[in-house]
């Protein structure tokens, strides 16, 4: 069976010292440091998370509430390395097509009924199900898992996955070919258990609190829609003893400078630093402002599909549009928080991957310019015959100044006419996701830490590929890579495809950039996915 990496054994470890009468003392049995009295971490949140759902959330601030309320197989710790969850380790056949998972005998449901094998199964068979066109269907034909593409499809059961539960302790799955990093995705929501009786019980209502029945560290014990969501300690959770934050509260705060304004007054533990001022942060609040590698792009998606505007068809438009985005005034001066320029889909922080060079990203800006006005007269747009287009975002302070940046850029350089449309998160995931849009906003944060859960966005048929694009080079490349020796050519190759197609514009890629007040300790600032646990933080006395 595949067991812990020393480094995460350790701090499985140092866990098992957390319920040591030191605790009981108020101090923290590993740092000694002096513990708070009052163990609740408050947090701001930009929009509504998406859903409790496990199979049905989509979005990062609603996966972070799901980790909280349920348990996977598998962790991360700190350093993003993968930890023991409801699985204590698994074993892979000799041809990396099966995979058996021990399940812990002393993991339990909040209500008390133990969690066992069919609890996985059932859930995994929910998210491929087209009953529910679970947003995130698509996430599990990635994983390989045997039959998963002809279900979503609608051509076989939902009971012919490839998952079985050969005993309450013991779950199979069975890939239809291997996949290297199989194990690191089952870290993600949509992969985690569900309780059958109770989403039987209450249908859509089901995540409600006082109907909720979850497995993690914390049960769900309000929510306020578009205000605030709470989560306290669950006394079921195999590790309760281990846990030392009581209640964590996550506010919906639009405003990024209200948030700002209202973390400086102590009113939250965490915050992100609206765009600019993390100079200012840093000088004024040097231990508490905070930038970080993530694994996350920034982007424009053009719409492709039928229904998007002839001139995106034109590859000479995109390209321009592209090459007319000085990404370094966007970092510099718009965001000021360290973020890294895009010229490639692929962030850099991925592990086992460094993104290609492209001819883009070795051209002055002065040249980049000069380009983008020669392609677009090629393609027939000057003064007489300006581009006109509308460009749409989620509601926030932040893309509003980044969409309008861009919006001056071209107007000045290409004499483009791009209208502006912030909308309201789950409208605007609505919208996007029907192809109602001419030029859309994107963000990606890595569900895995490998380069393909970046570039499976661009093949045809992910249900994330919000502009349709479709190429099928890039499309076999992508099917190649799975079961690759070296995938670095094949990423290589499809980053230099898109560097030329130019279906989505990369503006830049993310860092962590927070206000983190000083008495949070454990934030996981080394593991860029930023899969952060609530059970795994503390706050110290001030």
């Amino acid at each position: 069976m595949i067991q812990l990496s020393r480094t995460a054994a350790a701090v499985l470890l140092a866990s098992t010292f957390l319920a040591s009468p030191l605790l009981a003392a108020g101090t923290h049995p590993v740092t000694g440091e002096a513990l708070a009295d009052d163990q609740t971490f408050t947090y701001r949140v930009l929009d509504e998370h998406s859903s409790v759902d496990p199979q049905v959330v989509e979005d990062v601030s609603g996966s972070e509430i799901v980790r909280d309320l349920f348990e996977g197989l598998l962790n991360q710790n700190e350093l993003g390395e993968l930890v023991p969850g409801v699985a204590l380790g698994w074993e892979a056949s000799d041809d990396k097509q099966t995979y058996t998972f021990t399940l812990r005998d002393n993991a339990k449901w909040s209500n008390g009924d133990p969690v066992v094998a069919g609890d996985f199964v059932y859930a995994w068979q929910r998210a491929v199900d087209p009953a529910l066109a679970s947003p995130y269907a698509w996430f599990m034909e990635l994983m390989s898992i045997e039959n998963a593409a002809a279900i979503i499809a609608g051509e076989k059961p939902i009971t012919d996955l490839g998952v079985t539960a050969i005993d309450d302790r013991t779950l199979e799955v069975r890939l239809s070919a291997p996949l290297p990093y199989f194990a690191q995705m089952v870290t993600h929501a949509t992969t985690f258990p569900v309780h059958r009786a109770t989403v039987e019980a209450h249908g859509a209502e089901w995540t409600k609190p006082g109907n909720i029945v979850s497995n993690g560290a914390y049960v769900l014990t309000e929510h306020v829609p578009a205000e605030r969501s709470v989560r306290e300690r669950n006394p079921m959770y195999w590790d309760n003893d281990n846990t030392i934050i009581d209640k964590v509260v996550a506010l919906v705060i639009n405003d990024e400078n209200q948030a700002l304004t209202r973390y400086l007054a102590g009113e939250l533990d965490r915050t992100e630093i609206p765009a600019g001022q993390y100079p200012r942060m840093m000088t004024e609040h040097p231990d508490e402002a905070v930038s970080f590698p993530r694994l996350c792009n920034y982007y424009y998606t053009f719409n492709l599909s039928e229904s998007g505007p002839e001139a995106f068809k034109d590859v000479r438009v995109r390209q321009a549009l592209a090459l007319a985005v000085d990404r370094e005034i966007i970092t510099e001066n718009v965001l000021a928080g360290g973020q890294p320029e895009a010229y490639t889909f692929t962030p850099a922080a991925v592990a086992g991957f460094a993104p290609p060079q492209t001819e883009m990203a070795g051209m002055s800006q002065a040249d980049r310019d000069a380009k983008a006005k020669e392609l677009m007269a090629e393609a027939g747009f000057g003064p007489d015959n300006p581009l006109t287009f509308q460009m749409i975002y989620n509601t926030s302070d932040d893309h509003e100044k980044i969409a309008v940046a861009m919006s001056q850029m071209w107007k000045q350089k290409l004499g483009v006419e791009a209208t502006l449309a912030n909308m309201e998160w789950k409208t605007f995931l609505d919208t996007r996701s029907a192809q109602d849009f001419e030029l859309a906003r994107g963000a990606w944060c890595g569900d895995y830490n490998e380069a393909s859960t970046f570039l499976d966005l661009l093949t045809t048929p992910s249900g994330y590929n919000d502009g349709k694009y479709s190429n099928a080079e890039v499309d076999a490349l992508m099917t190649e890579a799975k079961t690759a020796a070296d995938t670095t050519p094949l990423y290589t190759q499809v980053e230099q495809i898109i560097a030329t197609d130019m279906p989505v514009i990369p503006v830049y890629h993310y860092a962590g950039v927070y206000m983190l007040d000083t008495d949070v300790g454990n934030w996981p600032v080394n593991n860029v996915e930023q899969n952060w646990y609530s059970k795994n933080l503390y706050k110290t006395a001030e």
